[in-house]
């Protein structure tokens, strides 16, 4: 019996060995694709419900780790299982995939030189949030499950999913299409895990449990008016002087109308437009803003505080306005189930060697990983992409927006530790 285990183990010497400890022999090679990936993605981003040509590449890179991939979700999404060899839960780990228009202003050998139009407008189109290093993990993540299935416990779900940053107006998608064209109910996950790139420290992690960031929903708010010559305003009704005024009151709304001791709230315009000349006063002008928020009833009453302030400040001037809310649909408080977060923290800290927190408050950023959240238990998590050493870096969303490769790692590590850890919780507690 001995001489036969020795032979065994000479046959299979890796037999014992878990995910985590394949990793560390691997990551070399892996990492090596998945920089590979992440250049090819950053060069070649695409928008929201657009993204095409990424979704032919993600699924064949798929197809060539042997999976097969699914894209009948969210217009561009592309999903595929990955079926382990050993008994467990079904696991889904999330990456999104669209780009933004943002023309990139960073001189990288990979730099985007794409330009599409947008809202009418010619504009670039740049990974500004990060999206292609998500992409590029979960393919590196891919890549190493679908190689050693032999010691994966249980089934994973990959969701590349489309339009993260907001589906054009008049479309659906993202996360919340994806869901309504039944992505959960071919099978249910136990458990979901995301990762997002942000500018801190390099390959440090950090999570949040319960609410680890807001709501949030843009709202629009058209005003109008009376054309006239702008040398004779008092012919007409300015607009552009109402629509100025209601932008400056709707900050009262989160400094005076709010409970400050319990609420957390954000208002901001983003967008005014009117006129055509210098010397026409124009019959419309147009505000269009953001509602963030941690709890529901604050964004219910935001918006009844929206539309008062709008209709009667008009009024004022005697305008008229009409304010409208979620016109590109919105996303509700994403969550971190509270189990999840408390009892793999360790997970997350072994992946960033320690350099790990717990965030006391959440960001007022929004995610529509939210969706996917309330539908099963759900772990969002954050990985610091700067380069070594540099500890202010340019935001997300920024044209400047740097991601260091040698972060990265630290990423496909925390999707392995998680997926190992829970599934061997998971076949302890059944």
């Amino acid at each position: 019996m001995r001489n036969f285990i020795i032979l065994m183990l000479l046959i299979n010497p890796l037999s014992a060995d878990g995910l985590k400890t394949q990793l560390n022999r691997d990551l070399q090679g892996v990492m090596t694709k998945v920089t590979d990936w992440r250049h090819y993605f950053h060069q070649y981003p695409e928008l929201s419900n657009r993204e095409y040509k990424t979704q032919e590449s993600i699924a064949e890179a798929l197809t060539e780790m042997g999976l097969e991939p699914n894209t009948d979700f969210g217009i561009t999404g592309v999903t595929a299982f990955i079926r382990g060899q050993n008994p467990g839960p079904l696991i889904a780990l999330r990456a999104d995939i669209d780009g933004l228009p943002v023309t990139e202003k960073l001189n990288l050998p990979f730099s985007s030189k794409v330009k599409t139009t947008y809202q009418g407008n010619e504009v670039g189109v740049m990974h500004a949030c990060g999206h292609d290093a998500h992409i590029a993990v979960l393919l590196g993540v891919a890549s190493f499950l679908s190689r050693n299935t032999d010691k994966l416990n249980g089934d994973i779900l990959l969701i590349f999913q489309p339009a993260e940053e907001g589906a054009p107006e008049g479309e659906e998608g993202g996360a919340e299409l994806m869901l309504k064209e039944g992505l959960f109910e071919i099978e249910k996950p136990d458990a979901i895990f995301g990762l997002h790139v942000s500018n801190f420290k390099n390959g440090q992690i950090w999570t949040k449990p319960g609410p680890i960031m807001a709501s949030a929903e843009a709202f629009r708010i058209t005003v109008q008016g009376k054309q006239t010559h702008g040398s004779r305003p008092w012919s007409g009704v300015d607009p552009i002087i109402a629509a100025s005024d209601i932008a400056t009151t709707l900050q009262t709304i989160v400094s005076r109308r709010l409970n400050l001791l319990d609420s957390q709230a954000v208002v901001t315009v983003g967008i005014m437009k009117a006129g055509t000349r210098n010397n026409i006063i124009p019959s419309t002008a147009f505000l269009e803003g953001t509602i963030r928020t941690f709890k529901d009833s604050y964004a219910a009453q935001i918006r009844d505080e929206i539309k008062l302030i709008a209709e009667n400040v008009a009024a004022a001037h005697h305008a008229k306005a009409v304010a409208e809310f979620q016109v590109y649909g919105g996303y509700p408080v994403t969550v971190n189930d509270e189990e999840l977060a408390n009892k793999y923290s360790s997970s997350l800290s072994e992946a960033a060697d320690g350099d790990f927190f717990e965030a006391r408050v959440p960001r007022t950023g929004a995610e529509d990983f939210s969706f996917f959240a309330k539908q099963v238990p759900g772990l969002f998590f954050f990985l610091g992409v700067n380069a070594p050493g540099d500890e202010d870096s340019p935001t997300n969303h920024s044209p400047y927006f740097y991601v260091d490769d040698s972060a990265l790692s630290n990423g496909v590590k925390a999707f392995i530790n998680l997926v190992e850890d829970f599934s061997t919780d998971f076949n302890s507690s059944n």
